[in-house]
């Protein structure tokens, strides 16, 4: 994408642009999603702090993007945008894939996470892995878009870079030159990360639509 959508503070929009509440609660996914989001006729808008947290039991991403995707565009009356992304490594037959962001359990931090991870990979020479997003975008009167994405890569053995969030430390992509995630900037990460791809599908689809 070369640029970002409009981003606003929710109370503001300054022209007749779709109006679209991102639904992730989550400040990081927030803004990458506004960093690799562009559509010229929407103006992204973040999640309003009355809307409480949504429970994620869905058995699939697209489940869970869909139960996030719902509640917002039901409680704020407005277009939401909710993505969810699961890690689902090789050696692990999959896992953790939908419980990603809570591998290490409830309340689980990044780094809780990540050393979960290398604790269940300690010595374990199959490091291959892909990440997957898969967004919703839903209008009030349940109509909806859906896009995925995703970028294969490797896990390394220990965590590298300072950049990103998540599982970034560890994640090799195949077009990384054997930089993880973390060790790249994000515009770079941007150009072939699996929720720039997810959202680059999304608003491929949104351009095709009558206007």
């Amino acid at each position: 994408m070369s640029s970002s959508a409009a981003w606003t503070d929710g109370e503001t929009v300054t022209d007749d642009r779709l109006r679209v509440v991102v639904a992730s609660a989550n400040p990081d996914k927030a803004r990458e999603i506004a960093e690799a989001f562009f559509v010229p006729w929407i103006e992204l808008v973040p999640r309003p702090d009355f809307i409480g947290d949504v429970v994620e039991d869905g058995d699939t991403l697209e489940d869970n993007a869909r139960l996030k995707a719902i509640a917002v565009a039901n409680a704020t009356g407005n277009v939401s945008l909710a993505d969810d992304t699961g890690l689902e490594v090789r050696a692990l037959d999959g896992a953790p894939g939908v419980i990603t962001a809570r591998y290490a359990g409830e309340g689980a931090t990044y780094d809780d996470n990540v050393q979960k991870l290398l604790r269940d990979l300690d010595g374990v020479g199959d490091r291959v892995a892909r990440f997957r997003t898969v967004v919703v975008m839903r209008w009030p009167d349940g109509a909806e878009l859906v896009s995925g994405g995703e970028v294969h890569g490797t896990l390394a053995t220990e965590a590298r870079g300072t950049n990103g969030f998540g599982y970034d430390p560890v994640f090799e992509p195949l077009e990384g030159n054997g930089k993880t995630f973390a060790e790249l900037g994000s515009a770079e990460k941007n150009e072939y990360s699996h929720r720039a791809r997810a959202l680059a599908a999304l608003a491929e689809r949104l351009q095709a639509l009558p206007q």
